[in-house]
């Protein structure tokens, strides 16, 4: 394939991938994240791989990772991306000199969850199904994952509702459960601490 089309066809897909996943941010009230996901992948860092390695049917760091022994695309993805799993693995504080996961904020799982499901969307095309993203998931087991017990428990429960029940329902609890948890701990944080009233007066000018 002539590069300029595999360069073209790879800004297709990652630009059909990023829309898919700020609609689904925005209908979950994650708008700032869902203006800022996957930026980097426009970086030329990332993009000159992603036009070289172009397939259509998986992602370019998969082929990479096959003519290389390595993906540097994924590498400097992963480190700039907090909805990434792997951008959350350290080493352990238990004395222990081994990575491991440290648990994610929750508004980046939920931003990892609608990762998957665009990423299916746009591989699977019209074949998709709500239970695609959780096949994946689970394809050849989750123990390996080097992910937070938490962080983990979360996404298989928003993957296994979203396979069961659908987008619709699975969306409404996001927004009135799990994310509205969170906000009422954060607004109370604030409040508790003045924050949201303190106003430097070096801002008032009249």
């Amino acid at each position: 394939m002539d590069m300029i089309i595999k360069a073209a066809e790879h800004f297709r897909t990652i630009t059909k991938h990023k829309m898919l996943v700020m609609k689904e941010c925005f209908q979950v009230g994650l708008y700032l994240q869902g203006l800022l996901h996957d930026l980097s992948k426009y970086t030329w860092t990332e993009f000159r791989v992603g036009c070289r390695f172009y397939q259509g049917t998986q992602s370019p760091n998969n082929a990479e990772r096959k003519a290389k022994g390595y993906s540097s695309a994924w590498l400097h993805h992963k480190g700039r991306n907090k909805h990434h799993y792997e951008y959350w693995v350290d080493y352990g504080i238990d004395g222990r000199k081994c990575l491991i996961g440290m648990k994610m904020p929750v508004r980046y799982v939920v931003e990892m969850f609608l990762d998957r499901i665009a990423a299916s969307k746009v591989y699977k095309g019209s074949a998709y199904q709500d239970s695609d993203p959780l096949d994946y998931f689970q394809k050849g087991g989750t123990a390996d994952y080097v992910m937070h017990e938490d962080t983990k428990r979360l996404l298989t429960t928003l993957l296994v509702m979203l396979s069961q029940k659908g987008e619709e329902e699975t969306f409404r609890y996001i927004r009135e459960k799990v994310l509205r948890r969170k906000h009422r701990r954060t607004m109370r944080g604030l409040f508790r601490a003045g924050s949201v009233f303190r106003i430097h007066r070096r801002y008032i000018q009249v």
